[in-house]
């Protein structure tokens, strides 16, 4: 038996897909009826989560998955203290368990406060993932751009989403990187207050409340919030660099199916250190797990069982000191994933090639 223990909640993204593995019956249902009848469901064990170990110290992590049964759009729709309650009741079952650190995955981060309310309300501390989804996010960027033969140093970037908790962080972040920042958002003052935090970096800082501003961006990040896909592709010139951090995806599944020339990868994915199992699968392949699950489970193996990040705001020095944290246990951005599937460097070269031709056709003004 391991003394660092964490436990992490998940819930339905793809809500038909995801409910069906651990509900069968739900493949027989409409969205619709799952949205509705999640609302009466209890929290749920999920699986036990063995064989984490630290690189650095030798020590073992046993954890656990537990979900809270709202899809996302019930949990958008609820009064945010009905949501509250279920989380925190998901979050009395990890205690019981005997969790010592629990972390908030995907929509229970978002709804209210950032996780505030829930460790009042808990025992054990509480942790959103956000800092180290924050570091994930942009190392992607900067790997896809090197591989994609893009220099950060002369690009233009975009954070779709920049006013989050997750996009205002990355945006501060890429603005010492690249020679023009566009920052996209639904709200101007919010919008302007990041711009000026964004000043004094490397980059030109702009900002806009149109999808049409990141038409001319070589790399763009999208952390929105967003029910629905808000990146089509009319929206990205040829040779473009896609990370969605987004869950739901904010980039659209027309991308994949017309846009041969853009790359679209999903950001947040890593390597685990030692031979765990999750003993359930969550979508991606073995022996890898979401930034803010990471986050959750480095805490655990460094002994931090103190409340992390909680709360809308990331600050940078809380994503750099999570990031050497990770580093320091084995954990890493692993390869990429592009809608669920692999990316491998034969697609990565012919996405190059084709938007180096495409791009030779190409007009800024068309969108």
């Amino acid at each position: 038996m391991t003394d660092d223990t964490f436990a992490f909640i998940i819930h339905p993204i793809q809500i038909k897909k995801d409910a069906a593995r651990k509900v069968p019956i739900a493949k027989y249902l409409t969205e619709g009826q799952i949205n509705y009848l999640s609302r009466f469901f209890p929290p749920l064990y999920i699986s036990e989560v063995t064989g984490i170990v630290s690189a650095s110290t030798g020590r073992e992590l046993r954890g656990w998955l537990l979900a809270v049964p709202f899809t996302p759009p019930t949990m958008l729709s609820l009064p945010v203290e009905t949501v509250y309650r279920k989380i925190v009741a998901t979050g009395h079952k990890a205690e019981k368990l005997g969790a010592r650190i629990l972390g908030l995955g995907a929509y229970t981060s978002v709804v209210g406060d950032g996780g505030q309310t829930i460790a009042d309300r808990l025992d054990i501390p509480v942790t959103n993932g956000d800092s180290y989804t924050v570091v994930i996010a942009v190392e992607a960027v900067r790997e896809a751009a090197r591989v994609m033969g893009i220099e950060m140093q002369a690009a233009k970037v975009a954070v779709v989403g920049a006013t989050g908790a997750i996009g205002k962080t990355c945006a501060q972040m890429l603005a010492a990187d690249c020679t023009e920042l566009i920052l996209v958002g639904r709200r101007e003052d919010a919008l302007e207050m990041l711009r000026e935090q964004c000043e004094g970096y490397r980059a030109e800082v702009k900002s806009s409340t149109s999808m049409a501003s990141i038409y001319d961006a070589d790399l763009i990040l999208t952390v929105t919030s967003a029910l629905h896909a808000v990146i089509e592709p009319r929206h990205l010139k040829p040779g473009a660099v896609v990370c969605d951090v987004a869950r739901p995806r904010d980039v659209s599944v027309q991308v994949a199916a017309e846009r041969d020339d853009v790359l679209v990868i999903e950001g947040g994915m890593v390597d685990v250190p030692g031979p765990v199992d999750f003993h359930f699968d969550f979508g991606f392949p073995p022996g890898k797990a979401y930034a803010c699950m990471v986050e959750t489970m480095a805490l655990a193996l460094e002994g931090r069982y103190a409340d992390y990040t909680i709360t809308k705001d990331v600050s940078l020095e809380q994503a750099r000191e999570i990031g050497d944290i990770c580093a320091r246990h084995g954990f890493r951005l692993s390869g990429f994933r592009s809608f669920g599937h692999e990316v491998r460097t034969e697609t990565i070269d012919a996405v190059r090639e084709r938007g180096a031709h495409n791009r030779r056709f190409w007009s800024p003004s068309v969108i």
